[in-house]
């Protein structure tokens, strides 16, 4: 089907994509505008993992300092070449992502970076809670799994819930990126502060 311009406009005000992008995404999805955006997400996961194993060596690195000065965080956020991490938009990626991590304190940026400990730890209790509430072994682990899931997505970066966007994850936000610039795009570290917490290390 042919799409029109205040369409193709509309739907790159919603995701950034270009032109060409926004407009092979309408005629796939015959004009709508939802399934256009979804459409554009699926391709940036596929470029994603297309582009998992490339290097990653330039980037930058980011901070965001909440008002008052009393909670903030660094991350560095890289990408293939230099002339995508020289980029407005990148620059913007990487302050929203270091604004996430001073907002919402993840531990760790992808799942498999939890201590195994810990994740069983949780694991348990929340079998442990399902089971005091009178469910049988089968659905306790069922309800525990589905505890497990939440408690990845509130401690785990990319699962969490972009704060600027509830409708995308912060993978969502990187997978979009990488459709726009065709890099690989990676989260390498972050740290967040808070005015008079104790040192970690």
């Amino acid at each position: 089907m042919s799409v029109t311009a205040e369409q193709i406009k509309a739907l790159r005000e919603v995701t950034g994509a270009g032109m060409m992008d926004c407009k092979h995404a309408l005629e796939e999805s015959d004009g709508n505008i939802e399934k256009a955006i979804e459409y554009l997400r699926k391709r940036g996961a596929a470029i994603g993992e297309k582009r998992a194993g490339r290097a990653t060596e330039q980037g930058l690195v980011e901070a965001y300092i909440h008002t008052g000065g009393r909670v903030g965080a660094i991350i560095e956020l890289n990408c293939e070449t230099d002339f995508v991490a020289r980029t407005e938009e990148f620059r913007t990626l990487a302050r929203d992502i270091a604004m996430q991590v001073t907002a919402m304190n993840p531990l760790v940026i992808s799942r498999d970076q939890l201590e195994p400990a810990l994740v069983e730890r949780e694991l348990d209790i929340y079998r442990t809670q399902a089971r005091n509430e009178g469910k049988d072994e089968q659905v306790a682990e069922k309800i525990a799994q589905g505890r497990l899931e939440k408690f990845f997505q509130e401690v785990v970066l990319l699962e969490q819930t972009f704060i600027k966007d509830t409708g995308k994850t912060i993978k969502d936000l990187l997978n979009e990126a990488m459709a726009k610039t065709g890099e690989h795009i990676t989260i390498r570290r972050f740290q967040r502060y808070h005015l008079g917490e104790p040192d970690k290390s």
